[in-house]
């Protein structure tokens, strides 16, 4: 008796497709992780801008692909919530979210990124408003501090690896400052951190590590104020419980880490590999913080953005969506979407109309921030080692990926031995300005990453062998 055609279960996005039609792909394992973005052009090859797929465990999912899908259902969040309670595995029992490989992504929490209506409103006002507060030239001087300490401990070597050694810890370091954490909890949230957002088998140990230490944190800012965003939030008129204080520190945390370490790592490998990335800069016609542009249009450090929960049968992208289904944003393969950019060498540096930070409601309100890091942070470690070269070929570097997220694993460089000075001599944090602008002064302008243009050139010249 010949075994029956395997075909996709009832209520799976695949179903009806049939045998014979293209069948959902899987979002993790070798396969997907080699090159998802080869995966997401044969999935748009295959099924347009909207496609089918399977993520951990083999649960079905959408995975969005085209630039304007993906801002229809990001500017959309009552055909689309971002409440994972909506999701139809979890309401049958399918999947329990709690012990999901992708606990920490589909586990409801009282956090922006997992409300919708007024709650969000509530909460996101109380985020941007504590965000605001920050003062630009403070966050900046924190970040050189952090980077020279960094390139303190490389710089006499005359080789290093930027990712272990730079672009991996210099956000947690300026972030556990931000806010208010011990700076010893900053190497180990490095590890916890991506390790949880991984989905690996240590992905719930992690994340379990990582609330314990916030809410540590929460309970000594509630006994001491200071000046951090874990006090404003504490503080703030929207009254939020210290779970929701925990919660919104923990998402904060995770996304400025997982999108500015890619950033610099991404950025950095541009500048060392790419000639007309560089001859951009080196001609003037970009800016340090334009060229971020045009990486987080090319590079997205945030590949893929779980998730969204249909509240109703609806359609999109020619697909028939059921209510309950899951959806992915797939950020990186909107930003190459034939339909926006038809050729991908035409520079976008300086447009910010990319979805490297999603879009709608549930934009990264901190966004800002991560750019202030990633700028300031590659203009120090440029000016001090302006000789920097890759010890590979570009072909050599290798990127690990996973379901959310493509990283290089290294960036080994070269450059002349630097003399360090006694690291005594460098700025203690409260011989540093204050985070925080005074309350009775005019709230600033969001953090700004764009830089004069003069100020680019001693080092520019110098990494590009000119005089």
């Amino acid at each position: 008796m010949s075994t029956p055609p395997l075909l996709p279960p009832p209520g799976c996005p695949a179903h009806g497709l049939g045998q014979e039609g293209p069948q959902p792909k899987r979002l993790y394992g070798p396969a997907a992780e080699h090159d998802p973005m080869a995966l997401y052009e044969q999935l748009r090859a295959e099924h347009g801008a909207v496609a089918p797929v399977l993520v951990h465990d083999d649960q079905p999912a959408w995975l969005v692909l085209g630039h304007r899908e993906n801002l229809e259902v990001a500017r959309n969040p009552g055909r689309f919530a971002r409440d994972p309670r909506e999701w139809g595995a979890a309401q049958d029992g399918t999947v329990v979210p709690e012990e999901y490989a992708l606990s920490p992504m589909v586990t409801w929490w009282p956090v922006i990124n997992f409300n919708d209506g007024p709650v969000f409103e509530r909460l996101r006002g109380a985020v941007l408003e504590s965000l605001q507060r920050f003062d630009r030239r403070g966050i900046r001087r924190y970040v050189t501090r952090f980077a020279n300490q960094l390139i303190d401990g490389f710089a006499s070597n005359g080789h290093a690896d930027l990712v272990a050694e730079f672009s991996s810890q210099l956000p947690m370091l300026v972030m556990t400052q931000l806010i208010g954490a011990p700076e010893e909890h900053g190497p180990r949230l490095v590890q916890a951190v991506p390790d949880m957002l991984e989905g690996t088998e240590t992905a719930l140990e992690s994340d379990e590590y990582v609330t314990k230490t916030l809410y540590q944190l929460v309970e000594s800012k509630k006994a001491s104020r200071g000046y951090d965003l874990t006090s404003w939030l504490l503080d703030h008129p929207a009254e939020l419980t210290d779970v929701e204080v925990l919660a919104h520190v923990r998402v904060i945390l995770v996304a400025a880490y997982a999108t500015t370490a890619n950033l610099i790592a991404n950025t950095l490998r541009m500048v060392l590999t790419d000639p007309r990335f560089r001859a951009n800069l080196s001609g003037g016609r970009m800016t340090l913080a334009e060229a971020l542009e045009q990486v987080l249009w090319d590079q997205t450090p945030i590949n893929t953005v779980l998730g969204r929960w249909a509240t109703a049968d609806t359609k999109l992208g020619g697909q028939e969506i059921k209510r309950g289904d899951m959806l992915l944003l797939s950020l990186a393969a909107g930003n190459v979407d034939p339909a926006v950019r038809p050729d991908l060498t035409a520079p976008v540096h300086g447009n910010r109309s990319h979805l490297a930070f999603s879009a709608g409601p549930h934009e990264c309100p901190g966004q800002d921030i991560g750019r202030a890091i990633a700028d300031t942070g590659i203009e120090a470690l440029l000016a001090r080692l302006p000789d920097i070269e890759l010890t590979v070929h570009d072909f050599e570097l290798e990127r690990r990926g996973t379901l959310m997220s493509q990283h290089l694993v290294q960036l080994p460089v070269r450059f002349e031995p630097r003399f360090v000075a006694s690291t005594e001599t460098r700025s203690a944090p409260d011989q540093l300005p204050p985070l925080a602008v005074p309350e009775e002064a005019v709230r600033p302008a969001p953090v700004s990453s764009r830089p004069s243009r003069t100020r680019r050139w001693s080092w520019l010249k110098r990494l590009l062998g000119r005089r």
